[in-house]
């Protein structure tokens, strides 16, 4: 029964990587495939947003998904779609070709992590078994983005661009193998022989659709062009609808109980501002290190190793261990607080540093701010939500972080692109991030419950209650 729950992690864990190594994979080998693909510079960033768009836009879709049509199928489904889409994508002659298989590959990934997440709630009863669990699957989401550059810069110097893709169909289809092996499969959600809330789950899609553009868009045609204004009113009186349509749906896409539920709200409102401090920055720290130190992308890639091993090492041995001694609530206030420390030491930065006294502790606080609150957010993301609403907990929690990494960039985007790529931009950049990460220290304290249920097992009869 352990070596079984112990390949179930594993192969979520590796789901999972996949997802997040392919936001970050193209990043490096952008410059070779417009080369080889002839794309225009106005063209090119579709790579990247055509996968980040989709697979942000879909994520809580996804989720709902995993609980009414089932965890395992939507995990296999995704998978499917994912591997596929990346073997397309790996023979692609042409631009349309390529954004349209890393579009088709962002919309496999998003049924991914909620499923995931959800096998892994009901693999692993609530408590110290999944905390553990949660904090191996986050410390693997954490190293994806570091692996990513890394296997970028290797695989476009070795065998070509191609196979950052191609990569992509082993891996892939050894996990669709051992999913069929291991997962059992599971009966439809009794919410599928009632009604699907279609109005719902378009509005919601729709307006996380504009919301990722909007943002996106606005890191190179600016905030307030109407294009970018435009998008994001779109996407607000989406979410009015949702609103509206979810008040009156007898099966709405996110039931009542998700939302009287103060952990999983409160975790979703901590993912937000912890991941859009981290990706923003780590965005600063990567154009750094390149535009102003003048490293190459995999110099700053192996430069991220020691926020990727800190951050790993943490996550997978103290984080989720703590979580259950000094609760959620106080791990992940400290995770925000060392994450301010690390950005604000980095508001005073030297414009030729030195790497081993100047940037390698504010990248080793930063992985321990990350190990610390990371695993804390999932796990309090899961703490109290019934087996039918894994996946949605799920969906939310992923949602939550691309949509505030997304935002969170954007925002220091426009501060460098405002002020140039000096090193004072930089410092006034990275006080964005101190006051993310400030208003994510503050949201914690009060929005979570002082005393969390995630460092104590579940009754039976709790257990009971998960299982139906």
């Amino acid at each position: 029964m352990r070596t079984r729950s112990g390949l179930v992690l594993l192969l979520c864990c590796l789901a999972q990587f996949m997802v997040i190594l392919d936001v970050a994979i193209v990043n490096v080998a952008l410059p070779t495939i417009q080369r080889d693909l002839h794309i225009p510079q106005d063209s090119v960033q579709w790579i990247v947003t055509a996968y980040g768009l989709m697979l942000g836009g879909f994520l809580l879709l996804g989720g709902r998904i995993a609980d009414l049509w089932g965890r395992r199928r939507t995990l296999l489904c995704g998978l499917a779609v994912f591997t596929t889409a990346s073997v397309l994508a790996g023979f692609a002659g042409s631009t349309g070709v390529l954004v349209a298989a890393r579009a088709v590959q962002g919309l496999g990934a998003a049924m991914i992590p909620p499923a995931a997440l959800a096998i892994l709630a009901v693999t692993f009863a609530e408590g110290t078994q999944r905390n553990r669990a949660l904090g191996v699957y986050g410390a693997t989401t954490g190293i994806s983005a570091s692996i990513g550059v890394l296997a970028s810069g290797l695989l476009t110097a070795g065998p070509g661009w191609r196979w950052i893709f191609f990569i992509n169909a082993p891996v892939g289809a050894a996990l669709i193998v051992l999913a069929v092996l291991l997962l059992p499969r599971q009966a439809p959600g009794p919410a599928v022989r009632q009604r699907f809330d279609l109005g719902g789950a378009v509005t919601a899609t729709g307006g996380l659709l504009l919301l990722v553009y909007g943002v996106s868009r606005s890191s190179t045609h600016g905030w307030l062009t109407a294009g970018t204004l435009g998008l994001l009113a779109g996407s607000a009186v989406m979410f009015v609808v949702f609103l509206v349509i979810e008040t009156r749906s007898s099966a709405p896409l996110i039931p009542a109980a998700a939302v009287r539920n103060r952990s999983l709200v409160a975790a979703n409102l901590a993912a937000f501002l912890l991941f859009g401090a981290i990706f923003a920055s780590i965005f600063l720290g990567s154009l750094f290190m390149q535009e102003s130190v003048g490293y190459s992308p995999t110099r700053t890639g192996l430069a991220w190793l020691a926020t990727t091993v800190t951050s790993f090492v943490t996550a997978a041995t103290s984080g989720a261990k703590l979580v259950g001694i000094v609760g959620p609530r106080r791990l992940i206030a400290v995770g925000f607080g060392l994450l301010a420390v690390a950005a604000y030491l980095l508001t005073r930065v030297p414009a030729h540093p030195h790497y081993a006294s100047d940037l390698m502790p504010m990248l080793i606080l930063t992985g321990f701010a990350g190990g610390l609150a990371a695993p804390a957010v999932q796990i309090s993301a899961l703490t109290g939500v019934s087996h039918t609403m894994a996946g949605l907990a799920g969906g939310l929690v992923e949602t939550m972080r691309e949509v505030g990494g997304g935002i969170n960039v954007a925002v220091v985007a426009t501060v460098l692109a405002s002020r140039g790529l000096d090193i004072d931009a930089f410092h006034h950049a990275y006080w964005a991030v101190v006051a993310a990460a400030g208003l994510g220290l503050l949201t914690t304290l009060v929005a979570f419950p002082r005393r969390s249920r995630a460092s104590s097992e579940p009754s039976g009869e709790q257990q009971l209650s998960h299982a139906r």
